[in-house]
């Protein structure tokens, strides 16, 4: 039997400092959150019991929607949300796309936010899967392959943004530079889920 864990030197989940370090893979608790989206969770849970190192395709709309853009926008989102912002939820990355998870409801009010916004061709407008939509998220165990997350689910209730800090983090990424390179000498974000807002 596998047990869920999450990155080494961490405290216990329930303990006063469980949010000292951002999960490498998914916990145990962050495993119930993600199976409470499907319509049988103790089937989803059981196959991933017995197969941590699959992906698992989740319907979108009750326990979240996902945000997909591209992954060199979604990565200077993702540093815009923890750097200005007020952080984010969970966030993987599946085939070269960024999958941020969001708030119920975000799919269908972020597609309009944007058209009043009048955003401009700077990046593709993000798909927005919602309500009757579903998504590939990664393996619970990290491991290598084309999906994984940067920002795994840690707890039964996370925080998750709505469309409004989408919204902003979108058109600050797609308006500012985006670079596939960093700068020489700077190590990779590690982001730090005490600071969620």
């Amino acid at each position: 039997m596998t047990t869920l864990t999450t990155a080494a030197g961490c405290p216990a989940l329930d303990g006063p400092d469980a949010r000292t370090a951002p999960a490498t893979q998914v916990t145990p608790q962050g495993a119930l959150w993600l199976a409470s989206a499907c319509a049988r969770p103790h089937d989803t849970l059981a196959v991933w019991q017995a197969r941590p190192g699959a992906t698992a395709v989740l319907p979108c709309g009750t326990a979240f929607d996902v945000v997909n853009v591209p992954l060199v926008l979604g990565r200077r989102m993702l540093d815009l949300l923890w750097e200005q912002g007020p952080g984010s939820g969970p966030a993987a990355v599946h085939r070269g796309r960024m999958l941020l998870f969001t708030t119920p409801g975000t799919a269908h009010r972020l597609p309009a936010l944007l058209a009043w916004e009048e955003w401009g061709p700077a990046a593709p407008a993000p798909l927005c899967h919602g309500h009757g939509d579903a998504v590939t998220v990664p393996p619970l165990a990290a491991g290598p392959g084309p999906s994984r997350w940067l920002v795994a689910p840690d707890t039964r209730r996370p925080w998750l943004p709505g469309p409004d800090p989408l919204l902003w983090a979108f058109l600050h990424a797609a308006r500012g530079p985006v670079s596939i390179f960093g700068s020489a000498g700077t190590p990779a974000n590690v982001y730090d889920v005490s600071r969620r807002r």
